[in-house]
C-alpha cells in the first residue's frame, strides 16, 4: 500500500442513483482521500450508450479505474486490490501487531516502527476508523483551520508507511488465539501473522436505530456515519441526522452547506450535554438546521428507496410523518470486540476490554487469574493492551485516542524488554 492515493488520477463510479452498493463504493474511495467522480446512471442500457465499446456483460455499479478500465460491480477489496493496495504480510512474526486503522491504531504504529519494532497494522475496512468519517475536525492541536478525518487518518498512514509499518488493507480475520504467550491470527484470505505483542483500537461502529424496515432501506436512504461523500448529493434537500455527539453536530454542520434544510433528532432535551460548546454556538446561528428534541424515528416508509420516516414525540406521544431520502445515523456506538469472546480478555457489560486498575474493580476481578500486575492500557492477557474508544472508561475524542496509541507502545517495549 505504498501508493501515494493522493496522486491518483481521477476514478469514475457509474451506477443507479439508489444504488447501495454504489454508496458503499462511494464511501470507501471518500474515506482513502481518492478523487473520484460520482455519475449516475439509469441502468445498464444508459451506461452502454455512454460506452457502446464495451462488452455486452456486466452489471452496475461500475468503477473506470485510472488506467481506463472497468470493474463491474466490484466489493471495495476488488478496488483496493486493483489500486495496488492489499498486500502479503512481510513477515511471519512482528514485535507488535496493531488492530484497528483508525486514530489510536495509527499512532501506535507510528511510533512503534519510529522506535524500532517490526510492527503490523491490520484494518477491515479503510484507514481512520470512525473518526475518518468525520468531515471536519477542528479542535485537534495544530489544526486551526480543522482538516476532515480522512485526510487526517490519510496523513497519518503516509507517516507509518515512511517509518516502515506494514499495512493490511481490508482483512477480516477468521480466528485469533493465544498460543505459548503469543497472538496467532488466520485471516480469511488464507494468510496468518504471529506477534509478540498486541494492541487492539478496534474502535467502535454506530448503533442502530432497531426499528423496522430498517435493514431494508440500508445505504438506500439509511445511512451508518457522517456521510461525507453523499454531503454534494443533498442539494436543496431535506437531510435527518440522528444524534447529539460531536460527529452528528459535525455532519449537521456540513450538510447544511448543501442541503436546504437540516433535522437533528436526539432523545434529550439539551444538546449541550452531548456536543462541543464551539459546534452547539454554530448550529444555533444555522438558519437551516433545526433540532428536535426528546424525539427519535419510529418509522421507515418506501417502495425501492426511503422516501418518508416517522418521528415520535416522545413527550407529547405525537407522530409526525416527513418527506426525505437522506438520514444519517450518528447514535452512541459498540466496540469491535467480537473476536476477543474466546479469549481471556476481559470486557464489561457493553464489550469495551477492561484494562490496567480497572481489572481490579469487584465487577472484574473475578474473571481472570491476577497472575500478572497490568499496566495502565494493559488487558488481563499479558502483552495484550488496547487503545482508544475501545477501551473501558476511555475517553471518546481523537486525541486522546492518540495519545493512548502512543502510550501504549511504551508500555509494549516494557513488555519486550521484560519477557524477551
Amino acid at each position: 500500500m505504498e501508493t501515494n492515493k493522493t496522486t491518483l488520477r481521477k476514478i469514475n463510479v457509474y451506477g443507479n442513483p439508489g444504488s447501495r452498493e454504489a454508496y458503499v463504493i462511494r464511501d470507501f474511495l471518500k474515506r482513502s482521500v481518492v478523487t473520484f467522480e460520482w455519475v449516475p446512471v439509469a441502468g445498464m442500457a444508459a451506461f452502454r450508450v455512454l460506452f457502446p465499446e464495451l462488452p455486452a456483460e456486466g452489471s452496475l455499479p461500475a468503477v473506470e479505474l485510472p488506467c481506463g478500465r472497468f470493474l463491474f460491480n466490484p466489493s471495495v477489496e476488488d478496488i483496493a486490490c486493483n489500486l495496488g493496495w492489499i498486500t502479503k504480510p512481510k513477515h511471519k512474526e512482528y514485535d507488535v501487531s496493531i488492530f484497528g486503522g483508525g486514530p489510536a491504531g495509527l499512532s501506535a504504529a507510528v511510533y512503534a516502527a519510529s522506535e524500532g519494532l517490526s510492527t503490523v497494522l491490520v484494518e477491515r475496512e479503510a484507514i481512520g476508523g470512525q473518526a475518518g468519517t468525520s468531515s471536519l475536525i477542528e479542535n485537534y492541536l495544530g489544526f486551526p483551520g480543522g482538516i476532515s478525518g480522512s485526510d487526517l487518518a490519510e496523513r497519518a498512514r503516509q507517516q507509518a508507511v515512511k517509518f516502515g509499518v506494514d499495512i493490511l488493507l481490508i482483512r477480516k480475520s477468521i480466528k485469533a488465539q493465544f498460543i505459548d504467550e503469543k497472538l496467532h491470527v488466520d485471516f480469511t484470505d488464507g494468510n496468518k501473522i504471529i506477534a509478540r505483542s498486541n494492541i487492539c483500537s478496534t474502535g467502535v461502529e454506530y448503533s442502530r436505530l432497531d426499528i423496522p424496515e430498517e435493514d431494508k432501506y440500508l445505504n438506500r436512504g439509511v445511512y451508518y456515519g457522517a456521510g461525507a461523500s453523499e454531503a454534494v448529493l443533498c442539494a436543496d434537500k431535506h437531510v435527518f441526522v440522528i444524534g447529539g455527539g460531536n460527529s452528528a453536530g459535525q455532519a449537521a454542520l456540513n450538510f447544511s452547506k448543501h442541503a436546504e434544510k437540516v433535522t437533528m433528532i436526539i432523545r434529550g432535551d439539551d444538546l449541550a450535554a452531548s456536543l462541543s460548546y464551539y459546534l452547539l454556538v454554530r448550529i444555533k446561528k444555522k438558519k437551516n438546521i433545526e433540532v428536535l428534541f426528546n424525539s427519535r424515528i419510529t418509522a421507515l416508509n418506501g417502495d425501492d428507496f426511503l422516501e418518508q420516516i416517522t418521528i415520535t414525540r416522545l413527550i407529547e406521544g405525537t407522530e409526525v410523518h416527513y418527506d426525505t431520502s437522506f438520514v444519517f445515523v450518528c447514535i452512541g456506538g459498540k466496540p469491535n470486540t467480537n473476536w476477543a469472546q474466546n479469549t481471556a480478555i476481559v470486557r464489561d457489560e457493553a464489550g469495551y476490554l477492561v484494562t490496567g486498575g480497572d481489572l481490579y474493580k469487584p465487577s472484574f476481578d473475578k474473571q481472570w487469574d491476577m497472575s500478572f500486575t497490568p499496566a495502565f492500557l494493559e488487558t488481563s492477557v499479558p502483552g495484550c493492551f488496547a487503545a482508544g474508544d475501545v477501551r473501558h472508561n476511555s475517553v471518546k475524542r481523537v486525541a486522546s485516542a492518540v495519545g493512548e496509541g502512543a502510550m501504549a507502545v511504551t508500555f509494549v517495549h516494557r513488555y519486550l524488554h521484560e519477557k524477551y
